[in-house]
C-alpha cells in the first residue's frame, strides 16, 4: 500500500515547475502546495501566498498543514538556512544544511574546498579589499574572470579582457556593491577555456548518484553576446560529456567533493550542481550549486525515469547506494521566453496566449518563470518568463521540436535567443 504524501515545494519559478511536474507524476503525492509558486505551478499545486525567505510562516504553514515533506527549490533560502529551520521544528525536509549550502552561498569557500583537497579547478586568488584585489591585477595575465563571493542570482560573475576591464569589474563588485552584500568579498580566477558542462547529482552525504548531463547559455543574446543571465535555454544531454570525461569526474571530482564536505563536518544531503568546463588539459570545476539548475532542471527532470519522490527519500535516510537513477533515451531542449530587455529593464503584466496549445501534448512542456494569474488571465510577471522545453529521439529533433513549440505562445515583448542548442551542431562536426 502506497502511503500519500502531502509536498511542500518552496520557490516560484521555472526550476519548481519542473519538480512540481515530477513530484505530481509521484503515485505517493496526495496533496501538492507551493511557496509562493506562480501561475503554471499553480495548475498542479495550491500556491500560497508566502516569501521563499519567510521562514517563520513557512515552519509554521508545514506545521499546521501536516506536511510530510518540504522541498527547497531555491538558493537564498537553502543559503539562509530554511532547512535547518524545518529540521528544528521536527518536520522532514530535503536540502542541504545552510553549513553545507555554502558550498553555493561562497565561491571563496568552495575554491579553497577544491584547492585542500585537490579537486581540478582554476587558480585563483580571494580578496576582501578592493584596493588590494586591484593592485594584484597589475600582475595577472588577461583575460581574467571575477566572481562576486556570495548569491548573485546567476549575474556575479565578470569575464574581463584587459586590465581597465578588470579594474572597472572590481570597482563594480566590491566598490558600487552592483551585487549588493554579494560583492563583499571577491574571487579573480584564472580564465580557462573549453566547452561548458552542467552536470547534477543526488546526494545522501556520502553517496552520490549522477543525473544527466546538460549545457546552459546564459548570455542574454544570440551567439554568447549580451549580459548574463539567469539562462536562455538549456539542451540534455550535453554530446561533449563522453564517457572519458563521465569517468574522470566519477574519479576526481564528485565523489571527492561528497567526500570533501563530510571530512569538513558539513555532510551534504541535497543536490548538487557541477558547473564543469571541458579544458585541453581535462575538465574543471567552474563552480558549485547547491540545488538543481534553473533551467537544467526543466531538460533533466523530465527525462528521469525513477519517481522522484523515492530517490528524495533516499537522499534523506541516507541510502541512496540503494538507487540507480534511470533516464529516456531520448534529448530534451528547453528554450526561454523572456520579456524584452532582460536582464535590465523590462514591461510586465502582458496577457499570455497560447498557453492551451500544450495541453495534452506528451513530450512537450511549459514550465512558468515569472508568470502571475490576474482576472485577465495569465500575464508576464519577470524577465524569463517561461520555457519551453521538448524531447525528441536526438538533440536535433528535440531542439526542431522546442522551438516550435516557441511559436504557439504570444505576449508583448516577447523575446528570445535563436541558438539555443547551436553546439548540437558543432558535435557533428
Amino acid at each position: 500500500m502506497v502511503i500519500k504524501m502531502k509536498i511542500l515545494i518552496v520557490g516560484g519559478g521555472g526550476r519548481e515547475h519542473a519538480i512540481a511536474m515530477s513530484v505530481a507524476r509521484s503515485g505517493r503525492a496526495d496533496k501538492i502546495y507551493c511557496a509562493p509558486g506562480n501561475a503554471g505551478i499553480g495548475q498542479i499545486a495550491e500556491c500560497v501566498p508566502i516569501g521563499a525567505m519567510e521562514f517563520d510562516k513557512i515552519v509554521a504553514f508545514a506545521k499546521e498543514k501536516a506536511i510530510d515533506l518540504t522541498i527547497v527549490g531555491m538558493d537564498d533560502p537553502l543559503v539562509g538556512g530554511l532547512v535547518d529551520e524545518l529540521e528544528a521544528a521536527g518536520l522532514r525536509v530535503f536540502g542541504p544544511k545552510k553549513n553545507a549550502a555554502i558550498l553555493e552561498g561562497s565561491k571563496a569557500f568552495s575554491k579553497d574546498l577544491m584547492k585542500k583537497y585537490n579537486i581540478p579547478t582554476a587558480a585563483y586568488e580571494t580578496f576582501d579589499d578592493p584596493q588590494a584585489a586591484l593592485a594584484y591585477l597589475e600582475t595577472a595575465s588577461m583575460p581574467v574572470v571575477l566572481k562576486a563571493d556570495g548569491l548573485a542570482l546567476g549575474k556575479g560573475v565578470l569575464i574581463c579582457n584587459t586590465l581597465e576591464e578588470a579594474k572597472d569589474g572590481v570597482r563594480t563588485i566590491m566598490e558600487d556593491k552592483k551585487f549588493g552584500t554579494a560583492g563583499n568579498r571577491m574571487v579573480i580566477e584564472e580564465f580557462i577555456t573549453g566547452r561548458e558542462v552542467s552536470v547534477l547529482s543526488f546526494v545522501d552525504g556520502k553517496t552520490i548518484r549522477i543525473m544527466s548531463s546538460a549545457q546552459d547559455h546564459k548570455r542574454a543574446q544570440d551567439g554568447n553576446q549580451g549580459l548574463n543571465t539567469g539562462g536562455m535555454g538549456t539542451f540534455s544531454p550535453s554530446p561533449f560529456y563522453t564517457k572519458e570525461v563521465d569517468d574522470f569526474c566519477r574519479k576526481h571530482i564528485y565523489q571527492a567533493t561528497v567526500d570533501a564536505m563530510a571530512a569538513e563536518g558539513r555532510p551534504f544531503k541535497g543536490i548538487i550542481f557541477f558547473g564543469l568546463m571541458l579544458t585541453e588539459k581535462g575538465p574543471r570545476v567552474l563552480e558549485y550549486n547547491a540545488r538543481f539548475g534553473d533551467p537544467e532542471a526543466q531538460v533533466v527532470l523530465p527525462r528521469m525515469k525513477n519517481d522522484i519522490l523515492d530517490v528524495i527519500d533516499a537522499c534523506i535516510d541516507g541510502t541512496l547506494e540503494q538507487t540507480e537513477l534511470v533516464f529516456e533515451e531520448n534529448a530534451a531542449v528547453c528554450v526561454i521566453l523572456a520579456s524584452n530587455g532582460y536582464p535590465l529593464s523590462y514591461e510586465k503584466g502582458f496577457p499570455i496566449r497560447g498557453l492551451e496549445q500544450f495541453e495534452n501534448k506528451e513530450g512537450y512542456y511549459c514550465f512558468h518563470a515569472g508568470t502571475k494569474l490576474t482576472e485577465q488571465g495569465i500575464v508576464t510577471n519577470g524577465g524569463r518568463v517561461l520555457g519551453v522545453t521538448a524531447t525528441g529521439a536526438t538533440l536535433q529533433e528535440a531542439r526542431a521540436n522546442a522551438y516550435a513549440a516557441t511559436e504557439w505562445i504570444d505576449f508583448d515583448n516577447k523575446y528570445m535567443r535563436r541558438d539555443i542548442g547551436k553546439a548540437i551542431d558543432e558535435a557533428e562536426k
